[in-house]
């Protein structure tokens, strides 16, 4: 049938009725408060977790400039909008905010920028194409111990993350004063946060389709599962929602589409491809296109391939020398990875290493994928794939700690199963696993890990 017909039978079947006096009124209050809470949250926040202060209008123009891009004069637009952000004001607010989206969509790269003049890959076959990827090495999928390593994959994510959300957004320095070493929950520990949505909804598109999943197949579990989602992923999901696919999804009027999102969604991508750095990577290609470019996108090859690879060797010094040597110099993520670890190398002990990285990126943001990836890099180089000390180094670093301690938990858990898990750490959170997704509000830790093998297996 066409549309033109569906409208018609609408027209021709439709009885008159009387509505009643308040069944005719449009009540708009409601809308009007979601509005100017989302409003509020872009302009002014804390975070859920750790009640860190952060403004995303801000960052939305520091990571624009950040990879060298002109942004046209602002006119006061951020000051008077943070001030009528404190005051209230969401009438003139909602006015500045459309001026600022406009500032930002006439904003265009400067090519004689340094950001500009390194490489940006835009598809998964030219980076591929450069890449040495190492052999792909055979895993039994199939043997008795292959759900135990699955098990420690998850329960290093939903550690690191529960331990690291109450850590974010906050320096070293910081931090250190406040809680010494990080070496234990600094509050009753919680599944709830979105280190794992993402990933969940890439493991239900890879559960239907297996390794023929596209990046739409992707997309279509996010607008189907995810009600809402911040910076770089919240610009995607709406973009999704107004029929914008991969790639254009991410670029669209997305400033962080080199942020933190999609290298803190990695590690599924290297749980379904265990031993296979290649395929690992080309997962994390499409997953990470949905929302991220660029050095973006890179960030999640790296903790994809970190995964994969942790099923097939225990010497995480070497997995991070190979891993960084995989990421191409030329771009800017490549150099980020290669000056960590040459920080590494060259310092005494973690913390010179990390004050050295976190200088040398001090006009990042905290969310921004390069200072994150420079602690991944640090905290894999001493804590040598011992998990309670690479969970205390990366959560000493601060910075958008869950992320980092869920990617690379994930892969110590990954190359060593439960047995390098303290019961410490598993038992004050249980089996339990709420999200805020559609699907599932409420699960079990072991059926996520049933539900990874099961479609690990048949995908083979």
């Amino acid at each position: 049938m066409k549309a033109w017909e569906y409208a018609r039978d609408l027209l021709r079947n439709a009885e008159p009725v009387l509505l009643a006096e308040e069944e005719q009124t449009w009540d708009a209050s409601a809308a009007i408060r979601e509005q100017d809470f989302w409003l509020k949250l872009f302009w002014q926040s804390n975070v859920p977790g750790s009640g860190a202060p952060e403004s995303l209008a801000v960052a939305a123009v520091q990571s624009l400039e950040n990879k060298g891009w002109r942004v046209p004069p602002l006119e006061d637009l951020l000051k008077s909008g943070l001030e009528a952000c404190a005051r209230g004001d969401y009438e003139r607010l909602h006015a500045i905010h459309a001026r600022l989206k406009a500032v930002l969509r006439a904003a265009a790269p400067d090519p004689d920028h340094p950001s500009q003049q390194t490489r940006r890959i835009a598809r998964f076959d030219e980076f591929a194409a450069g890449a040495a990827f190492p052999a792909d090495v055979a895993v039994d999928v199939g043997a008795d111990g292959f759900r135990d390593r699955i098990a420690g994959a998850w329960w290093g994510q939903i550690i690191g993350a529960a331990v690291g959300t109450a850590l974010e957004g906050y320096t070293a320095e910081k931090l250190k004063a406040a809680f010494g070493r990080i070496d234990r929950y600094m509050r009753p520990p919680n599944t709830y946060n979105d280190d794992i949505t993402f990933e969940l909804a890439f493991l239900y598109a890879f559960e239907d389709k297996g390794h023929a999943v596209t990046s739409a197949d992707v997309a279509d579990r996010w607008v189907g599962l995810i009600p809402v989602a911040w910076s770089a992923e919240a610009i995607a999901l709406d973009n999704l929602k107004r029929g914008l696919y991969p790639p254009l999804s991410a670029e669209d009027g997305n400033p962080f589409d080199e942020w933190i999102g999609a290298q803190m969604r990695g590690a599924i991508c290297g749980m379904v491809a265990p031993g296979r750095a290649r395929e690992a990577a080309r997962l994390a290609w499409l997953d990470a296109e949905v929302s991220h470019t660029g050095n973006g996108i890179l960030g999640e090859v790296f903790n994809a391939v970190l995964v994969a690879r942790a099923f097939v060797t225990n010497d995480f010094r070497a997995l991070t020398e190979e891993t960084v040597a995989l990421m191409p110099a030329d771009t800017e993520y490549g150099a980020v990875v290669r000056f960590a670890l040459e920080a590494a190398k060259t310092a005494p002990d973690w913390e010179t290493a990390w004050a050295r990285c976190d200088a040398e990126y001090v006009e990042y943001n905290w969310i921004h994928a390069y200072p994150n990836a420079a602690a991944q890099v640090v905290a894999l180089w001493f804590g040598e794939g011992d998990f309670d000390e690479t969970l205390a180094i990366i959560g000493g670093c601060g910075h958008d700690v869950d992320c980092n301690a869920a990617q690379m938990l994930s892969a110590i858990g990954a190359a060593k199963g439960m047995a390098a898990i303290d019961k410490r750490w598993t038992s004050p959170i249980g089996d339990d696993l709420v999200t805020y997704m559609r699907r599932p509000a409420k699960t079990t830790t072991s059926a996520l890990i049933d539900l990874t093998v099961a479609a690990i297996r048949k995908a083979q």
